[in-house]
């Protein structure tokens, strides 16, 4: 809609811009008795927005596009994403260019009425689990309470810590008829979205700094440091351990959690993860129980204690409630706070405000009438046509979302009236909500977009905590009622304007705050298995990378010598069908079919594509614990091979692809040795590269250098291990047998020799916590000692293949012996041996 405002478009931009803004505002629509954000009733354009605007306007298209197309990178490389229930596979995080402006003013409006309503469902919480007048006095039916499937009847009389049931809570807003911010939906169970609006304001702040620093947006990071500083005040301790609960990596905002996680240094940890015993929760280490003093879940609760809730969750712990009613530990939010989330106790949140607080609300809800009560379920019936029906209660069975019964069938219809005559109480009557519109930039036009806006609540010592921001959804669909995060919804970073330039603060904290420490790190179970997996995963790919170069490079070179087509080619294939890598019963007609199968074919477990798709599940299971550097890498070496098989069409072209993907490897490797820090998490993935590479040099050796080994064949083995520089420069005549098996298996100064790798174990296993205190060796130990000092023992040239066999399997042995020591057995296994170090 054309502006009829005297307010004329300046920028300080380039020589486009006023033409650009004025575009955008001549081509602007807002949707017919929607409010909007850029314009106001009278057509107005808002002079927050035309400040953003101006600037925004003053960007080059292709300066635009190229900074917003940085920041999607960046949102690929980290790995921002999420997941759709029932989908298998992530999508990446879709991110508006154009944030939500909010001023000050009317900031302060809505952080005031967020605040209310979080103390308003604290008290309502304190009175549900406390002394319960609200129902006794009639204020509050029981139904609305008992009738909730989050209602927990064990959570009665339990003291909730620091005295409050909500650590966090937040309220979806969208503005009224009337232009106000109403609230649609309390979110107290466990709120998601925090930790997206962080990652938001990193993304577009670096896309447009300048833009974000000139409009005196405000700061999300104190927000954060006063929730870190909350969750601590509930311990018993001075310095708490304080881990974050995720459902897993199937999660629908697995990325979320794990970002929230590291930003907060918080340990992120899964129902396995957690042992239950003597009234309080342990966090299984490589070290041991550790005590898990607070917990923040993002699991509801129905599914945290399968002994007293839901007996078939696999997300949870048992024995959870029993420790949380002996004061063992913190869980928050408290469970059964979801309580307070019913569409039911919405239509009494005006009288109970009044009632608990003294005062009206500050932000109105919907118009919502509970069914429950005969004469608000004669009013609905009345207005069937003019409302919106909706569950009572979350999680209650029915559909989630409010339905229309005028846009129904016939049929439909009449089945929805059976169902609210059967069962009243599961039944409210709702105002029917449009949401307000906010402009979006799509294909270099603004457009108005259905929006709703999560604001957060953090308790804190200093009192209720505003983010002064928030988590924006919007959607494509221009009749939208409600958004989540499916076809057509995007999100958009929220901007709160000061009237003054705004401090910069960080979670940086004074040094008397911080003990300094210098230890490995309590690293949770779950955490290094899937450590040592993704370094074996990672080795495995360079292994079968190497062995498809060697088949691609042997035909280029010589296609009819014995190196190509003979007994070393067919050694070669043989390797590739023990591995799983090639389908050994299907003899492929060209080898060139063996190098794209090896490198393409999904199905079968051993090929690269496997391999790498494996690599990234394992590293997405402990993201938090990734750089986004490796985390990138890994992305791109997927991307790379994604399609490649319809690109091959000669050997040479083949290479191509493996020496991209050689490279990638290369990458990660040296990410790993350069840029993490050597603790317990290094030193479990260096472990799984180390047993997965002294494999199958083992079972190259056997394969290549037997006792009637070929010139092809050592030469092939060299290439394999990377050893030929090494072994030219050693020996300045042609191959000999025991030379190369003296390089490939016993050499220590070789870095891919497998005394090497064994070597480097030894090292590993020599820095890793004991949880025996009789010094007796623990079995990894009692493996690996034996077969490091056979090794520096042994003599090439009986070096046979027997012996090489007995290596490989005690290679095997230690990764059993590893995993069996140091990884979970099951949801509330123990290991064996006495426990120590119980802190």
């Amino acid at each position: 809609m054309a502006s009829e405002t005297s307010t004329a478009p300046r920028s300080r931009g380039g020589d486009g811009a006023p033409d650009r803004l004025s575009r955008w505002l001549a081509d602007y629509r807002p949707l017919p008795g929607a409010p909007d954000e850029l314009f106001d009733a009278a057509g107005r354009p808002r002079e927050h927005w035309m400040a953003f605007l101006r600037e925004f306007a003053g960007y080059a298209d292709a300066d635009s596009d190229g900074r917003f197309g940085m920041a999607a990178r960046h949102i690929r490389d980290s790995g921002a994403s999420y997941r759709i229930y029932g989908e298998e596979t992530e999508r990446s995080w879709p991110l508006d260019p154009l944030p939500l402006i909010i001023p000050q003013a009317e900031w302060d409006q809505i952080a005031a009425g967020v605040a209310q309503r979080a103390e308003l469902m604290e008290a309502i919480l304190a009175d549900v689990y406390g002394e319960g007048r609200l129902v006794s006095d009639g204020i509050l039916p029981a139904a609305v309470v008992t009738g909730s499937p989050d209602f927990l009847r064990a959570m009665r009389g339990v003291a909730p810590p620091a005295g409050r049931y909500l650590q966090i809570y937040a309220a979806d807003l969208g503005r009224g008829p009337d232009g106000r911010w109403w609230v649609l939906e309390d979110r107290a169970q466990a709120p998601s979205g925090a930790g997206y609006a962080l990652e938001n304001r990193l993304v577009v702040s670096r896309a447009y700094p300048n833009l974000y620093n000139t409009l005196n947006v405000h700061r999300l990071a104190p927000f954060f440091d006063a929730l870190r500083r909350g969750l601590a005040a509930t311990a018993d301790r001075s310095e708490p351990r304080i881990c974050l609960l995720s459902p897993g990596p199937f999660s629908q905002t697995y990325f979320e959690q794990a970002h929230l996680a590291r930003y907060l240094g918080f340990l992120l940890v899964e129902g396995d993860d957690l042992v239950a015993r003597d009234g309080k929760v342990w966090v299984r280490t490589i070290a041991g129980l550790k005590r898990a003093d607070v917990i923040l879940r993002r699991v509801d609760a129905d599914f945290l204690d399968p002994l007293e809730l839901n007996a078939a969750s696999r997300l949870g712990t048992p024995g959870m409630l029993e420790a949380i009613r002996a004061g063992g530990v913190k869980v928050l939010n408290m469970p059964g706070s979801g309580l307070v989330e019913s569409r039911a106790l919405m239509s009494f949140a005006p009288g109970l405000s009044e009632r608990l607080l003294g005062e009206p609300l500050k932000l109105p809800n919907i118009a919502t009438w509970w069914c429950g009560q005969a004469s608000e379920q004669a009013l609905v019936e009345r207005r069937l046509d003019e409302l919106a029906i909706a569950p009572a209660f979350q999680n209650a069975g029915l559909f989630n979302s409010p339905r229309l019964p005028a846009e129904l069938s016939r049929e439909d219809k009449a089945a929805l009236r059976q169902r609210m005559a059967d069962r009243p109480g599961d039944f409210v009557g709702q105002e029917v909500a449009h949401l307000s519109t906010m402009p979006v930039l799509r294909d270099g036009r603004l457009q108005p977009a259905p929006f709703t806006l999560r604001v957060f609540a953090a308790m804190t010592p200093e009192g209720v905590r505003i983010l002064p921001g928030g988590f924006c959804r919007t959607s494509d669909r221009p009749d939208a009622r409600v958004i989540s995060m499916g076809e057509g919804a995007r999100t958009a970073d929220v901007w709160v304007l000061d009237d003054k330039p705004v401090e910069r603060l960080s979670l940086i904290a004074s040094g008397d705050e911080v003990k300094v420490r210098r230890i490995l790190g309590h690293l949770p179970s779950r955490a290094a298995d899937n450590l040592f997996w993704l370094g074996r995963y990672i080795e495995r790919t360079e292994a079968t990378l190497r062995l498809v170069r060697a088949l691609c490079s042997s035909l280029m070179d010589s296609e009819s010598s014995l190196h190509g087509r003979g007994q070393t080619f067919e050694s070669l294939r043989g390797v590739l069908v023990d591995w799983g890598t090639l389908d050994g019963k299907a003899r492929p007609a060209r080898a060139l079919d063996s190098a794209r199968d090896a490198l393409h074919d999904a199905n079968a477990w051993g090929s690269v594509t496997y391999l790498v798709r494996s690599a990234k599940r394992t590293a997405s299971g402990m993201r938090e614990r990734l750089s986004a550097d490796f985390w990138g890498l890994l992305v791109d070496l997927e991307g790379d091979l994604a399609g490649g098989a319809n690109e091959i069409h000669s050997e040479a072209q083949a290479l191509e692809q493996v020496e991209r993907a050689l490279r990638h490897i290369a990458g990660l490797a040296g990410l790993t040795q350069e840029n993490m820090n050597r603790v317990a998490g290094w030193r479990f993935l260096d472990m799984g590269r180390r047993i997965e590479r002294g494999a199958n040099t083992c079972q190259l050796a056997r394969t290549l250098a037997h006792d009637a080994a070929t010139i092809d064949d050592l030469d092939l083995l060299l290439d394999l291990n990377d050893s030929q520089i090494t072994y030219r420069a050693r020996y300045l005549v042609g191959l000999a047998l025991n030379a190369v098996r003296d390089l490939v298996m016993l050499d220590p100064f070789n870095t891919r020799s497998v005394a090497f790798q064994v070597a480097a174990l030894r090292d590993h296993l020599a820095v890793l916590p004991t949880l025996q205190e009789d010094g007796i060796l623990e079995t990894p130990s009692k493996i690996l000692l034996p077969l490091a000092a056979e090794l520096e023992t042994e003599d090439a040239a009986k070096l046979h293949a027997d012996k090489v066999l007995a290596y490989e399997g005690a290679l095997m042995r230690l990764s059993n012996a590893v995993a069996d020591r140091f990884f979970l057995q099951g949801a509330n296994a123990v290991p064996t041996v006495k426990l120590v170090g119980l802190a």
